[in-house]
């Protein structure tokens, strides 16, 4: 299969995955997880500062409850681009092939962004955007939010999914509390 018709299919996948707000078969795994949706910064109940460094995160895990809408600040502070994404395992997986056709397309380039390959079209009105609800991508230096309704699942995890950084341990543990939130 060509790349760009790879590339098409992957983000048709995600795109449909993600804009419902959950992950429901989205990329063949047939776990029906569902992740949470897009949230609503009026309706936070706390906000969660996360640094981005090369390549960890501060802090490592977070508690979340079910129902729970949270505002994450997410800083990079490393010398790389990363991203903060929220997800299972299998679903950062199947991102990671997303994220290498970025890198060999020339749109993440070590510690910058070509903003304009990523509005390239890649068929059928695709393009490289990383512009999913649950997710940012970042240069050095920049921060953004990110806000999440959580609804409980038995394995999330936030992960950086630039090629490598995973594999190096970019990753945390999203753990549920059902007895309240953490403040």
């Amino acid at each position: 299969m060509k790349r760009s018709a790879f590339f098409a299919a992957a983000m048709t996948l995600s795109a449909t995955a993600f804009a419902a707000g959950s992950h429901s078969d989205g990329h063949g795994h047939g776990q029906g997880a569902v992740i949470g949706e897009p949230g609503q910064a009026s309706e936070a109940t706390r906000t969660i500062s996360v640094e981005m460094h090369d390549n960890y995160y501060e802090p490592e895990a977070i508690e979340v409850q079910p129902g729970q809408t949270v505002r994450f600040v997410v800083e990079n502070k490393g010398n790389l681009v990363h991203e903060f994404n929220l997800g299972t395992p299998e679903m950062h997986e199947s991102h990671q092939k997303e994220m290498m056709m970025m890198v060999e397309h020339g749109v993440i380039q070590g510690g910058k962004l070509n903003h304009d390959m990523m509005s390239m079209d890649m068929g059928s009105g695709h393009t490289m955007k990383h512009d999913d609800p649950n997710s940012v991508l970042l240069e050095p230096g920049e921060s953004r939010e990110v806000v999440w309704k959580f609804s409980e699942t038995a394995n999330l995890e936030f992960a950086c999914n630039v090629p490598g950084h995973y594999q190096a341990g970019m990753y945390g543990e999203v753990r549920f509390n059902k007895a309240g939130a953490e403040k």
